[in-house]
């Protein structure tokens, strides 16, 4: 057997990558890289009986050049009897509509896509063909950015128990080394030899001056780095995933860190709080230590203070405690009120969002959103006309669950929102009543029952 699918075995292996039986999306780009990953998993589906897909993303950026990949990811597949899935984008398009780069609108325009993938095929998991290069150029523009060891730890040879990266262990070198050997041709991308990309400039240029003038072994070392903070990471997360447990409540939009989680060691303090971030944000994109170190600060501040963080998310001191979850912005000197027509579709500009209501016919298997800024209501006992407002003096409402009235400034008392974001949080209104408190909780009146035939389906896009 060839040395190098021995590695990626050994790899597989020691990171529990595959199970035997496993549906496996291979990132085919027509690169070097993914064309050996994608070789040596047909060589080995019969190890672990594997159902191999190809996936492909055009991303309409070089002409003739990407549609030439196209065309030879297609061939290839065909070649190997493995069914493939093409998606073209223009991307620059849409990094230019988004106001981000081409390389971001890229990463998110595959990752979507083989998001949808994976759910139509039922596919296990999704190989992409990161190499040991990758990794230590990864791990050197980390430590150039004054990371923390989480970052030096570089890239994961599995990601959310789903993308899988066997090459992880296995050199360009080698890589080459085996397309010559087994009479692979793969596309190159002549980008990937421009140097007016950060990676291109290690990859090409900072590199090759280490290995001629201070370590020929630089590729090795920075990914024997990565292991070693890699096990060090693994010691500290376990003990930040307990205290995490321990310090910190969920809510449906938000996470509250106990004000106790401040007096733990800043090694675990700081990962308990990337955790609550990362539990309302869904990723950390973007977030760095001066956030964490501001979160700390403004625990250390009086109570009743907020700040913003990224992507509408904020912080809030209350009590001592920090609360971390998203801000619905408005004008808090502005009272605002906006009629909701049935099957309709309107942006608020007080909110930043818009505003979706739909009526559709209630069947018992229906399944429902577990948004919490989506809701369902009984729409025929509904009398009269729907609105969405801002809150007023002398607020009330029914809370769901409960008989009697509770007092809108009492119920956000308890939910401890902060005041400043009263004025903000959205109240949708059926006959006078405050139906949703949005984000947070509706009324019983128009709740669902064994009666209801028509439901009134509200959602909230910010």
């Amino acid at each position: 057997m060839d040395k190098l699918i021995k590695q990626v075995k050994k790899t597989i292996s020691s990171n529990s990558m595959v199970s035997i039986g496993d549906v496996v999306i291979v990132a085919l780009s027509g690169g070097p890289d993914s064309v050996v990953l994608l070789h040596v998993f047909n060589e080995l589906k019969e190890v672990y009986n594997l159902t191999l897909y190809v996936a492909h993303v055009n991303h309409c950026i070089r002409g003739d050049a990407a549609d030439s990949d196209e065309a030879y990811v297609i061939e290839l597949s065909k070649k190997l009897g493995i069914e493939f899935f093409v998606l073209r984008e223009k991307v620059e398009e849409i990094a230019r509509d988004r106001g981000i780069s081409s390389e971001m609108a890229g990463r998110e325009v595959r990752y979507k896509f083989f998001e949808e993938l994976k759910h139509k095929l039922k596919a296990d998991k999704i190989a992409v063909a990161h190499n040991a290069n990758d990794q230590a150029e990864t791990v050197l523009m980390r430590i150039m950015r004054g990371s923390g060891t989480e970052g030096i730890e570089g890239i994961k040879p599995v990601r959310d128990g789903v993308y899988i990266r066997p090459l992880i262990d296995v050199s360009r070198s080698e890589i080459e080394r085996y397309c010559e050997e087994n009479g692979l041709n793969p596309r190159i991308d002549a980008t990937n030899l421009e140097t007016i990309y950060s990676r291109n400039k290690v990859r090409l240029e900072l590199i090759p001056y280490i290995q001629e003038n201070f370590n020929s072994d630089i590729i090795n070392t920075l990914v024997r780095l990565s292991d070693t903070v890699k096990k060090d990471n693994e010691y500290l997360e376990a003990i930040a995933n307990e205290k995490y447990k321990s310090y910190c409540e969920v809510r449906e939009n938000k996470v509250i860190i106990s004000k106790n989680a401040f007096n733990e060691p800043e090694s675990i303090l700081t990962r308990v709080i990337r955790k609550a971030y990362n539990t309302v944000a869904k990723g950390l994109f973007n977030f760095e230590k001066k956030h964490i170190y501001d979160i700390i600060k403004l625990q250390r501040n009086n109570s009743g203070k907020s700040i913003d963080l990224l992507h509408g998310i904020i912080a809030y001191n209350s009590y001592g405690h920090i609360e971390i979850g998203y801000s619905l912005k408005g004008n808090n000197n502005l009272k605002w009120r906006y009629k909701l027509p049935a099957n309709s579709r309107m942006y608020i500009e007080e909110i930043k969002s818009y505003v979706e209501t739909e009526v559709i016919s209630y069947k018992k298997d229906m399944i429902f959103s577990k948004s919490y800024l989506t809701r369902y209501f009984d729409y025929d006992t509904i009398k009269d006309d729907m609105f969405i407002r801002n809150r007023e003096n002398g607020d009330y409402f029914i809370p769901f669950g409960m008989n009697g009235k509770k007092k809108l400034k009492d119920y956000f008392i308890d939910e401890k929102v902060p005041k400043e974001e009263r004025d903000n949080i959205p109240l949708v209104c059926f006959d006078g009543n405050i139906a949703w408190v949005v984000g947070y909780r509706t009324s019983d009146i128009y709740k669902i029952t064994e009666k209801t035939k028509n439901i009134l389906k509200i959602r909230v896009e910010g």
